[in-house]
Order: C-alpha cells, then sequence, then structure tokens
C-alpha cells in the first residue's frame, strides 16, 4: 500500500477542528441553510455535542441539531453568496431527508479530497436537497469541508449533507465509485510503499 505526501500531517493537525468552535470564537454571525429550505442568521451562544445553541436573528434563543445544518458562511458575506449556489431541481424533487446513520452517508474519503485541495481543482459539491457549491476546497476537517467560491468566498459543508461530488469533467469522487477508481494513486502526491525481501526490491502500489 502507498500514501499520500502528507495527508497524515495534514490530519494530525486539522481534522478534529470544528467550525463551530471557530464561529463561537469569533462570535460573528452566520447564514445557515437548514434541511427544508430553511435559511436563517444566527449567532452561536454554545457548541454542544450534537446541537448549537443559536440566537436567530428574529426568532431569539434555540436549540439547532446539527444534523440539520446542510452549509453556513458569514452572514456579511449573504448577498455575494447566495446568487452562487445553484439548485439540482432533479435532487431536490427526490426530497432526501437528512441521513443519521453515518454507514448510510454519500461519503468522500479524505484521501479523495487532499489531493483535490493540493491541486486547487474546481469541483461541485450537490448537496441532499440540490444545493450545487462550484469552487475550490480549502480545508477539511472530520465533519466539514470547506470550499471557495468565484471572489474566494468561503462556504463550509457539513460532510453529512452531501450527496455527490465531482471535478469539471464528471468524474465522481464519492467513495462508492473511488474504491475502484482510487484516483488518489495517480496523483503526484501519491508515493508507493518499497519493500525490500531476499535482497529483492518490490514497489508496493
Amino acid at each position: 500500500m502507498g500514501y499520500l505526501l502528507g495527508l497524515q500531517e495534514y490530519i494530525d493537525e486539522m481534522y478534529k477542528k470544528s467550525i463551530f468552535d471557530e464561529v463561537l470564537e469569533s462570535k460573528q454571525a452566520c447564514e445557515y441553510h437548514l434541511h427544508g429550505q430553511k435559511i436563517v442568521i444566527a449567532e452561536i451562544l454554545e457548541n454542544l455535542t450534537y446541537d448549537l445553541k443559536v440566537k436567530i436573528v428574529g426568532q431569539g434563543e434555540e436549540i439547532l441539531p446539527k444534523i440539520q445544518i446542510k452549509l453556513l458562511y458569514p452572514a456579511d458575506s449573504a448577498a455575494s453568496i447566495r446568487p452562487l449556489i445553484k439548485i439540482d431541481k432533479k435532487v431536490l424533487g427526490v426530497e432526501l431527508a437528512p441521513i443519521v446513520s453515518p454507514t448510510k452517508r454519500y461519503f468522500v474519503k479524505n484521501k479523495s479530497l487532499f489531493p483535490l485541495m493540493k491541486t486547487k481543482d474546481v469541483v461541485f459539491f450537490t448537496l441532499l436537497e440540490g444545493e450545487i457549491i462550484k469552487g475550490v476546497i480549502s480545508g477539511f476537517s472530520r465533519y466539514e469541508i470547506t470550499v471557495q467560491l468565484k471572489g474566494g468566498l468561503p462556504v463550509t459543508i457539513l460532510r453529512h449533507s452531501i450527496y455527490d461530488l465531482r471535478n469539471k469533467r464528471g468524474r465522481c469522487f464519492l467513495k462508492s465509485h473511488q474504491e475502484d477508481l482510487r484516483d488518489w494513486e495517480k496523483s503526484d502526491l501519491y508515493i508507493s510503499q518499497l519493500i525490500i525481501k531476499n535482497g529483492i526490491t518490490r514497489v508496493i502500489i
């Protein structure tokens, strides 16, 4: 088996980070896209294990389940970001609900995300209710992926809300496809391991 140069170091540094912790610390108001095509502007008051305690503009304090959140971005960028989020009406028409069980989600491997981030490939995320996020991956952690849209505008996608991920050529990067395609092995970052046995060197891919 080979490995991606730099991936483990990135995971060690970034994997436990949470956008919710960052937003809570900054006291920044963000716009949240929730299931049911609901959009709210809120400030995080407390980051709980499975929920957020928030203060929603015009509504007051509320407990917001994280599973209901599809994406978020700074509220002061909303006027620029909203027009860049398109909708796939076919996916919207399926009326997919939040997927509670992690084993049933549309999973993307870290080994797929890391080369795409490093090469700054333009990708298209489609979410469970059809939102299409086009941009460049700028970072990811265990539960989130941050994408820079046109003009460098940041949008954070919750990994549980992903339905599909493709590049401009239509290549799918979901785990279900990449188990066979293994595109990470074609990356310049991929290092094959050398095994020496009985004086014979073999390359293990």
